[in-house]
């Protein structure tokens, strides 16, 4: 049975603790955030967070990682 893209995405921040476009991109999913939108409207509480990364010419950009909300904070 082939698992769907959000599928995919749960199963690595289970995995992991959190994923990026870059890292949902090996896994062949372009468009990490409409899933992670899909994801949230079917009640996952999942956090978005600005992590800063150095480019190749060495300027500074941020990206959003994306993780389960921690419920007992």
């Amino acid at each position: 049975m082939t698992m769907t893209q959000c599928e995919k995405v749960l199963e690595y921040i289970k995995t992991h603790g959190s994923i990026t476009a870059r890292q949902a991109y090996h896994m062949g999913i372009m468009r990490l955030a409409s899933r992670i939108s899909d994801l949230r409207r079917a009640g996952y509480k999942i956090k978005t967070e600005d992590v800063k990364v150095k480019n190749r010419d060495g300027s500074s950009s941020y990206i959003a990682k994306y993780s389960f909300l921690d419920l007992k904070a």
